[in-house]
């Protein structure tokens, strides 16, 4: 499918952000609008990739770089010491990638491998990104912001709007859910569940992606599933087995092709369903 896309800007209370977007350039008519919410790692080639893929079935996309509002991204955080320290990471066992993380002597131990300055660049990157200077509620402004742009733009049909997000994102597809009582859809993707009580204000269908080896995210299913029952919220949350956390991401060593065709698949139709399935008509027989 031939598609139109690029970079554009829209403004926040949180000053200009840069997004990446997506829809079928063949498109006459305005579709239903979709919200890609980035890993940890920003909107890099497999986010920009699913903008692309969700854009090829039929849906105008956006992806809000989270880092970008306010005139740009931090130096630390320019995408090639982003991906850099993604490499940094991807060498290290994914068993110990919290304990590299959470403990200043391990980590030290193991960026002491790289070469100095590469040493320092990656440290002060990964300090950035898992160092905890991250504001949820300045994300949440942003996406409720690329929310409100999608549902302005002449290409979009309107109300139509699901949620999408990948470990980070996937919380903030679920906060999103939880604060815009116009969003159509929400899907997550290994992220963070909301309190109970945020889950009361719930008005959209979800959707949630789990792996098995994932116990810091798996931990807090039992009571984001018992308080979407409790709320009458139409959900589903399935935690596939023997699979780890990032598995849908194809660009890292965590990917695990079973659990993402078939999260891939189920996210599709989900979205078919909510966001303006189209009528058929019965096939006529023949003759």
């Amino acid at each position: 499918m031939e598609l139109a896309t690029g970079w554009i800007t829209y403004d926040t209370l949180a000053g200009d952000v840069a997004a990446y977007i997506a829809r079928p350039e063949a498109a006459a008519a305005p579709l239903p609008g979709i919200i890609v919410l980035q890993e940890i790692w920003g909107v890099d080639r497999h986010i920009a990739d699913l903008v692309e893929r969700f854009a090829s079935a039929s849906y105008f996309v956006l992806a809000p770089d989270l880092f970008s509002a306010g005139g740009g991204r931090p130096p630390a955080l320019a995408p090639e010491r982003v991906a850099a320290a993604q490499e940094f990471l991807n060498s290290i066992p994914q068993a110990t990638w919290m304990a590299v993380l959470g403990d200043q002597a391990r980590r030290a131990e193991a960026l002491a491998k790289l070469p100095g300055d590469e040493a320092r660049s990656v440290g002060e990157t990964l300090g950035q990104l898992f160092g905890g200077g991250r504001d949820p509620g300045r994300s949440l402004v942003i996406t409720h912001a690329a929310a409100d742009y999608l549902r302005s733009h002449p290409a979009c049909s309107g109300r139509l709007i699901g949620s999408v997000g990948y470990c980070m994102g996937g919380g903030l597809s679920a906060q999103l859910a939880c604060t815009d009582p116009d969003l159509g859809a929400a899907v997550i993707y290994y992220g963070a569940s909301p309190s109970a009580d945020q889950v009361s204000s719930i008005r959209c269908p979800v959707r949630g992606f789990y792996g098995q080896n994932d116990p810091r995210v798996v931990a807090g299913l039992p009571d984001f599933q018992a308080a979407l029952k409790a709320a009458g919220v139409d959900h589903e949350l399935r935690v596939y087995p023997d699979t780890g956390h990032a598995f849908f991401n194809d660009r890292r060593p965590s990917y695990q092709p079973e659990s993402a065709r078939d999260a891939w698949a189920r996210t599709l139709a989900f979205f078919a369903d909510t966001l303006g399935p189209v009528p058929t008509a019965p096939v006529q027989e023949a003759g």
